[in-house]
C-alpha cells in the first residue's frame, strides 16, 4: 500500500506526512512543474514533477496506482479512475469516494462546467477550518486501519 497525493492544490499535506510516517506507508505526492515549492526538500521527499498540461498529474497518478493503494484528491474525474482500478480514493476533507457516491457526484460537476460554460458563477469552496483537517486524519487513519 502507499499513499499517492494529488498534491498542486492540496492542503493536507503535512496530515499526510505525518500518517505515512506513523504507519510506515509510502507517500508519492505528484504536482505540476507550476506548482513548484521548497517544502518537499524541507520534508526530504522526493516529489513527482509533471509537466504543466493538463491532467499531467492525474495520470502520473494514475499510471503509478494499483489495487489497495490510497489516493487523496478533489478530482471527481481522478478519483472514478482510481476507483475502478480497486484503489481508495479520499477528498482533502476527509470524505471517501465510493462506488455509492461517485456518479453522483460526477453528475454535479459535469452540471458545474455547463453553467459555466453559458456564463453563470459558482460559489467557490468555504474557507478551510481546524475541523476539516481533523476529520480528514480521522478518515485516514481509518480507511488505513481497514485496508
Amino acid at each position: 500500500m502507499k499513499i499517492l497525493v494529488d498534491a498542486d492544490a492540496c492542503p493536507v499535506k503535512d496530515i499526510i506526512l505525518e500518517i505515512s510516517q506513523k504507519y510506515n506507508i509510502e507517500a508519492i505526492f505528484v504536482c505540476s512543474l507550476s506548482h513548484y515549492s521548497n517544502y518537499y526538500e524541507k520534508h526530504g521527499l522526493d516529489p513527482v514533477y509533471v509537466d504543466n498540461v493538463s491532467q499531467s498529474a492525474d495520470l502520473a497518478i494514475i499510471n503509478r496506482a494499483r489495487e489497495g493503494d490510497i489516493v487523496v484528491t478533489g478530482d471527481y474525474g481522478l478519483a472514478a479512475i482510481i476507483l475502478s482500478k480497486g484503489a481508495f480514493a479520499i477528498s482533502f476533507d476527509g470524505k471517501l469516494f465510493d462506488d455509492n457516491n461517485i456518479d453522483e457526484l460526477l453528475a454535479k460537476r459535469h452540471e458545474t462546467l455547463k453553467s459555466l460554460r453559458s456564463g453563470g458563477r459558482v460559489k467557490g469552496p468555504a474557507k478551510r477550518s481546524i475541523k476539516d483537517n481533523e476529520e480528514f486524519l480521522c478518515s485516514l487513519e481509518r480507511l488505513i486501519k481497514i485496508i
